[in-house]
């Protein structure tokens, strides 16, 4: 085999990696440009109002759901509370963006439903501008079925988050109760509270006892802070309006 003939070949092999090579360095290239082109890095929504952050988001190829409406006393209504991915995120294109909207100050009064029908009680919600949440059943004897035994909030109440009301309706004796609305137990001696949920099958855990410290006494003339009684409940888990079951165990945190 001539050395011109081992020349040639080894000249053939050198450009053909190269050309391999080449094809390889494009081929990354490429694929880089493609994964990295459809990325886009989510941006600040907070604040902004829905009709331009939704126009931001189109034009970076994402798309903005409002997934829920609180009321806010420090964003104006119409303008968004919070978002999810949080802002600096890098997503695919297309990726759906969820805000929370603000509806500004609370400004409805909530309306007394306990004691009425829910077909009536629901209308009266939606009048005051506020929608059912919610709905739980408990079978009690001498109720009238679908009445309205308690609500969370409760009628008239002020500074309340979202705009909707938990209802728990009574249900037939010989009916499966489907849940419960979870009361409020603040200030309730932990044994009441226990037996309360004991009396529809719902379990406790063992509470945490936690020191309160006593209030500091008024300046002249201002009625002293009221004392949290030893053994009462000042925490819980779920919160009051929370749907609960008998597969749902309370946690307490009570005064010591």
């Amino acid at each position: 085999m001539s050395r011109q003939f081992l020349t040639r070949l080894f000249r053939t092999i050198s450009v053909l990696m190269v050309l391999v090579a080449v094809a390889l360095f494009a081929a990354i290239t490429t694929m880089h440009f493609a994964i990295h082109g459809a990325e886009v890095q989510v941006t600040a929504f907070k604040g902004m109002t829905v009709a331009d952050a939704r126009s931001q988001a189109a034009g970076m190829g994402l798309n903005l759901d409002v997934d829920n409406r609180y009321y806010s006393g420090d964003v104006a209504a119409g303008h968004i509370l919070s978002q999810s991915p949080a802002s600096g995120t890098v997503v695919r294109r297309e990726w759906r963006v969820r805000v929370a909207e603000s509806l500004g100050p609370q400004k409805v009064d909530v309306p007394e439903t306990v004691g009425k029908e829910q077909r009536l009680a629901a209308l009266e919600l939606r009048r005051a501008g506020l929608d059912v949440g919610t709905v739980a059943r408990l079978p009690l004897d001498g109720s009238g079925e679908g009445k309205v035994l308690a609500q969370d909030p409760p009628a008239h109440a002020q500074g309340i988050e979202r705009p909707s009301v938990n209802l728990l309706l009574a249900a037939p004796l010989d009916a499966s109760a489907d849940g419960f609305v979870m009361p409020d137990f603040s200030g309730v001696p932990i044994v009441a509270a226990q037996a309360e949920l004991t009396s529809v099958g719902i379990q406790s855990a063992t509470p945490t006892f936690i020191s309160v410290p006593i209030p500091p006494i008024g300046a002249t003339g201002a009625p002293p802070a009221p004392l949290t009684a030893p053994g009462s409940v000042i925490g819980q888990q779920p919160p009051a309006g929370a749907r609960v079951d008998q597969a749902t165990v309370v946690h307490f945190s009570v005064a010591k």
